[in-house]
């Protein structure tokens, strides 16, 4: 049975939620408001799970910060714990107790220093309204472990980020990136040790799978240095709460910065580059970028940011063994206009293009738009140098409610595996429909288009053990018995018709 990684329907609660506020707010003012409470809550009921299990044992450590902090837990002073919030919930001074909170946890975590919202006395928001969003959120469960394990707080504020662009009348050209596309990166690139870069890193999602890794593969958490940028501010702020809740130590940049023209980390070459960046972005001031060091590749058209991002990525790869793995629209596989097609071809030469996996649609809450994996490297394996590994997994994957599909952990694991065998030269085999190795030749002659179904072929199918003569005969009696039928339902509409007026 398919193992699922997500569950919806939390997060529409929780936009009514925030919805209570829309009367007197408007929407870029309240999705403050709103997301520095989710955080509230999450850290809260991280830290109120681990308290319990503490008082249990009955040794009296409930209270000893180290017990937390041991496990990675977000450590939560009193005030700050949302069972004292929830009690003012009610009362007229709600927004100054949970700006104090706030300012405790600000105190006690140098690393959010500046970074949470604590504007929720002002005279403007209705504390009566806040207090009814308080209750409704008391009754969400966003912070134990389960939660925690399926990334709530950055499903939330894919969710909200939505709503908000939507309530803002903006196109909301920026994604969180769904949970099972980040593990099927983390699982082909396996970043155990050393820099994990994300030049678009949105909510921080990247990392805590990263991280999550790690401690499933027994590795040591410390082996890995975190750097990220971020140039919204209300994301690059979520970052750093996301990442100060997991313990998760990170250079996410002095602040929130533009990667293309303020660049946080000029000087980094990194092991592992993770992202999702924004796609077909029309406006990220190509025109004045036009002599810069890291197009090696070709100019980048104005008009889009999609080769822009791959060559930053490839510039911020280490020279020995550097891997990137990037989410990017479908169309970046095949368009030959404004010099994309060029660049595109001079990267497949210059064999730094590994692996294409052609995703399902209907993965994020907030676009339609279908999209793949690239995975390149410097210096590739002798079983994969010249050559390319196309993945077509857009039959895996199961629908969760009418608007999302999923990859299971099972599709996760059968396109790492078959990436892995692959570029180790190991019990791979091309499977038609699914997977092929093309020498770089063999690109050339499609033209350097990289669509994997171009390579992977139609699945065979199987033969069900009817002779054809028989299975036509079958078939056409069926066929046949169905012109029948509707010949009838049409004459029995036509009668009705006629006995209310209706008639020829």
């Amino acid at each position: 049975m398919a193992t699922g990684t997500t569950n919806v329907g939390f997060e529409e609660k929780l936009w009514l939620a925030a919805d209570k506020l829309r009367s007197n707010m408007d929407a870029a003012e309240y999705k403050h408001v709103v997301l520095g409470l989710i955080f509230l809550k999450y850290v809260s009921d991280s830290f109120t799970e681990k308290y319990k299990a503490l008082k249990a044992e009955g040794y009296g450590y409930e209270e000893d910060r180290d017990e937390y902090t041991a496990d990675n837990i977000f450590w939560v002073p009193t005030d700050a714990r949302w069972e004292n919030i929830k009690a003012h919930a009610t009362s007229t001074d709600i927004g100054e107790v949970i700006d104090n909170a706030m300012d405790a946890i600000e105190k006690d975590n140098t690393a959010l220093k500046g970074v949470l919202t604590k504007n929720y006395s002002r005279p403007e928001l209705d504390k009566t309204r806040l207090g009814e969003l308080v209750t409704l959120f008391t009754n969400i469960d966003v912070g134990t472990t389960a939660a925690q394990e399926k990334d709530v707080l950055g499903r939330v504020y894919e969710y909200f980020l939505g709503k908000f662009a939507s309530a803002e009348g903006k196109l909301g050209g920026e994604f969180y990136t769904p949970s099972c596309i980040v593990r099927t990166l983390v699982e082909m690139l396996e970043p155990f040790e050393g820099q994990i870069f994300d030049p678009a890193c949105g909510s921080g999602g990247m990392f805590c799978q990263s991280a999550r890794f790690v401690k499933e593969h027994q590795g040591n958490i410390m082996d890995i240095s975190i750097f990220g940028q971020e140039s919204n501010p209300t994301t690059w702020k979520l970052a750093k709460m996301n990442l100060a809740i997991r313990g998760l130590e990170a250079n996410l940049g002095k602040h929130n910065a533009d990667s293309f023209h303020d660049d946080q980390h000029k000087t980094l070459k990194a092991n592992y580059i993770l992202a999702n960046p924004p796609f077909n972005i029309s406006d990220w001031g190509g025109e004045r970028l036009q002599e810069d060091i890291r197009w090696k590749y070709g100019t980048p058209p104005a008009g889009n940011a999609n080769f822009a991002w791959l060559q930053h990525m490839l510039h911020h790869l280490n020279p020995v063994g550097g891997v990137a793995g990037t989410v990017l629209a479908n169309g970046s596989l095949s368009t030959t206009t404004s010099n994309e097609g060029v660049i595109r071809t001079n990267m497949v030469k210059d064999d730094v293009v590994e692996c294409i996996v052609s995703l399902p649609g209907q993965l994020f809450y907030t676009t339609g738009i279908p999209v793949s994996l690239w995975i390149m490297r410097k210096g590739k394996t002798d079983a994969a140098k010249g050559k390319v590994l196309f993945i077509d997994a857009r039959n895996l994957g199961h629908m969760i409610d009418r608007k999302v599909r999923e990859l299971s952990e099972e599709d996760i694991q059968q396109i790492a595996k078959t990436y892995h065998n692959w570029r180790q030269g190991k019990e791979y085999e091309d499977v038609k429909g699914f997977c092929a190795s093309i020498t770089l030749e063999g690109i050339e002659k499609q033209e350097y288009i990289l669509t994997p179904g171009r390579y992977v072929g139609i699945p065979e199918q199987e033969d069900d053990g009817e002779p054809f003569e028989e299975k036509m005969a079958r078939l056409t009696t069926e066929l046949y018995g169905l012109f029948k039928e509707s010949h009838s339902l049409e004459e029995a509409i036509k009668k009705n018709l006629a006995a209310i007026g209706y008639g020829e």
